[in-house]
């Protein structure tokens, strides 16, 4: 496969990692275009036969970071006018789940999020994690977990049964059920 088959072929990746790390779609799309293209300028500085993917990813971290780092001083919508009125009231009890555990995971401090993020829901090993972030695995384990035990206070779950169907869809699964 060439090398830009292999970039092509991580694009759907990286932009799940993006969306993940920023909560915007649009502004992920901004990061993996930026991230690609920075990619593709040092192309050279990547050694054949490592991996593509958590090398794509490292550089999608870091381009994140440093626009984070520079938009932090910025301010915006300081009276709040615009946020209230981009607001949208949820229509079904699943996406008031995916709202609640979206703020959840946004009230993890950056670099737990960062690990579960890359081991839960992008599939990397702890050691590929462990590469991007560039620290040991057993740091990578300790984030998962805490990212893990600290989700579960915030969403106040005391058993997996709690989160995934309300209880009135659980009613309409159970009564197909004869």
């Amino acid at each position: 496969m060439s090398v830009k088959e292999e970039l092509i072929r991580q694009i759907p990746n990286l932009r799940a990692f993006a969306v993940s790390l920023c909560g915007n779609a649009e502004r992920a799309d901004d990061l993996v275009q930026e991230a690609l293209m920075k990619a593709w300028a040092s192309i050279d500085m990547f050694e054949a036969g490592t991996n593509m993917r958590a090398w794509l990813f490292t550089i999608l971290r870091n381009v994140y970071y440093s626009d984070f780092r520079k938009k932090r001083r910025e301010v915006e919508d300081a009276d709040g006018k615009m946020a209230a009125n981009l607001s949208t009231h949820p229509e079904q009890i699943g996406h008031l789940d995916m709202v609640d555990f979206r703020e959840a995971l946004g009230k993890l401090a950056a670099d737990q999020r960062e690990a579960l993020i890359l081991v839960g829901a992008s599939g990397f090993s702890y050691d590929e994690a462990a590469e991007i972030c560039g620290c040991a695995v057993g740091t990578v384990k300790s984030r998962v977990n805490r990212a893990r035990t600290r989700l579960a206070e915030l969403l106040a779950l005391q058993s997996g049964a709690d989160y995934g169907p309300d209880h009135y869809s659980r009613s309409v699964v159970d009564a197909r059920k004869f």
